[in-house]
């Protein structure tokens, strides 16, 4: 979000999942920019330079609950929680075995309850949060391609952060979640003349999507919660 400035974020602390990949960088590197105090979590520690970084996996509670007692102790509670962490993975669906479909589900799903689960009490507590999940377009349409579980893991995603909003609304916690498809990152890579496909005439960019989630992160978000709000350059309009 260079050279715009949001209300709102600036001492807040942040917790992004999935912080090592692009997107996850950008939203924490735009988090960053806005003042907000962001902890950068993944399986390994990313490295972003004035990040808090944390080794957490998503899909283990014991990890989670001690990932998030660190960020406690050293920063405070999570004020901004961003559900980004997740596996993307095509398979025809006879070949879909058990475990694939249940390690999707765990990290795309379960880990975002888990950690939304372990954030919100805080959130009420404080009469203020906000919660912002990254689903996808294939959460809408069950995808282009043989991907079943990552298309069902994400609809749970969206659905899941809905639920949130409903509940948690008058406690002054906002809950939305991102339908992004098409965006720039690895994996794409190999997939050929995608722009095409997309009125905007190009891809869209990681900033793209960090943009969108500070929006949605700050003050001037404040009316908005149980959103699923599309980020595609117009690939699905529905």
């Amino acid at each position: 979000m260079t050279g715009l400035r949001v209300s709102g974020l600036e001492g807040r602390v942040a917790l992004v999942t999935g912080a090592a990949g692009g997107i996850g960088g950008a939203i924490v590197e735009t988090l960053l920019q806005q003042g907000a105090r962001v902890v950068a979590a993944d399986l390994a520690e990313p490295t972003i330079n004035r990040a808090y970084p944390i080794a957490m996996d998503v899909a283990d509670e014991a990890a989670v609950d001690r990932g998030f007692a660190t960020v406690e102790r050293e920063l405070g509670p999570v004020q901004v929680l961003v559900l980004n962490a997740g596996v993307f993975v095509i398979e025809d669906f006879e070949g879909l075995s058990l475990q694939s479909w249940q390690r999707t589900i765990d990290i795309n799903l379960t880990g975002a309850y888990l950690c939304a689960r372990r954030a919100l009490p805080a959130m009420r507590e404080a009469g203020w949060g906000r919660v912002v999940a990254i689903g996808s377009s294939a959460g809408k349409t069950g995808g282009s391609k043989a991907m079943a579980a990552y298309a069902a893991s994400k609809a749970g995603v969206m659905a899941l952060a809905k639920s949130i909003a409903s509940e948690y609304a008058k406690h002054g916690v906002t809950s939305n979640a991102l339908a992004p498809s098409l965006i720039d990152t690895p994996m794409l890579a190999g997939i050929a003349d995608l722009a095409s496909r997309i009125p905007v005439g190009r891809l869209g960019r990681p900033q793209d999507v960090a943009d969108l989630v500070t929006f949605l992160a700050s003050e001037h978000a404040g009316y908005i919660t149980g959103e699923v709000v599309d980020l595609n350059g117009g690939f699905l309009i529905d």
